[in-house]
């Protein structure tokens, strides 16, 4: 059976499927044995093409990169003179004891300010935004930073840091209990808690009275010696110990990234200044970096 073809109008048309055919004038003109599947598509206004999202120039700029990386480490010494200069809630139990060996050299500088809890929350997070601001405006400026800036703004930040007391984190008054509590008075940290030791001041530091001892053997092995000097000392070389396996991890990551060829620049600051890596991992002093520089290097050694 033969289908007649209808008259042509010239208007746009949509095949019915991958294979089918729209008519063309030709096709009418001699015939064709394929039913007519198209479907016109009358009325319909085509979106514009998008315009693609572009990052400012500015941001590409060296002013803008070196106004990054003196943004993260300002941040970082305002973080530090607030937290040094009275009881906070930046630095757990500060409320019940914070000893001027605690606090820091720079605990004068902001001396007789008192703010609020509330506002210091809120400042906190606002903090953190800017740097993370800061942090991304750097990462995106990075070819136009020396290596040198780059590296005395890592450094700048860490020492920083290892003036002030540890942050948010109680975890530095636990390493010393556990330590003492083995080293000093005999007592097995897995077996025993730090509320047997309630007579050694380290206890007033601690926050981990009644668990025992969450750490590996190793470390609390090397935590041991610790545990017979003044408790100001140990504090100070943990803090110390803790600022110099950052600086190197920092450096293994970079040199890894040269080995495998990349920038080391990108890197660093990808790694050393970021500000959650800043202020609680190296401003809390946490033993990570006891892992991390192993595990890194372990790494390093196979590129």
């Amino acid at each position: 059976m033969r289908h007649e073809s209808g008259p042509i109008d010239g208007r746009p048309v949509l095949a019915a499927s991958a294979g089918a055919q729209a008519l063309t004038p030709s096709a009418a003109a001699v015939g064709t044995a394929t039913a007519d599947t198209t479907i016109p598509l009358t009325g319909i206004r085509w979106l514009p093409r998008p315009k693609s999202l572009r990052t400012p120039q500015v941001l590409y700029e060296a002013r803008a990169g070196r106004i990054a990386l003196a943004t993260i480490v300002g941040g970082v010494l305002l973080l530090v003179l607030y937290a040094t200069h009275a009881p906070t809630i930046l630095v757990p139990r500060s409320s019940q004891i914070f000893a001027s060996w605690e606090a820091g050299p720079l605990r004068f500088v902001f001396q007789g300010v008192h703010v609020g809890t509330t506002v210091t929350n809120y400042s906190l997070s606002a903090l953190i935004l800017i740097l993370l601001g800061a942090y991304g405006v750097a990462l995106t400026a990075l070819r136009t930073l020396s290596t040198r800036a780059i590296v005395i703004s890592i450094v700048a930040a860490n020492v920083i840091l290892m003036l002030g007391p540890p942050f948010q984190l109680t975890d530095m008054g636990n390493y010393l209990g556990y330590a003492r509590l083995g080293g000093l008075h005999g007592m097995n940290p897995y077996t025993h808690v730090i509320g047997q030791e309630m007579h050694d001041p380290i206890y007033h530091f601690a926050t981990w009275d009644n668990l025992h001892s969450p750490y590996g053997e190793l470390f609390t092995a090397l935590s041991y010696p610790l545990a017979f000097l003044p408790i100001p000392v140990a504090y100070w070389i943990v803090k110390v110990v803790t600022v110099m396996l950052s600086l190197t991890f920092i450096g293994i990551v970079c040199w890894c990234a040269r080995r495998l060829g990349r920038d080391p620049r990108y890197a660093a600051v990808l790694v050393g200044l970021n500000p959650i890596y800043l202020v609680y991992a190296v401003g809390g002093f946490h033993n990570d970096f006891f892992m991390l520089v192993p595990l890194t290097a372990s790494i390093a050694f196979l590129l």
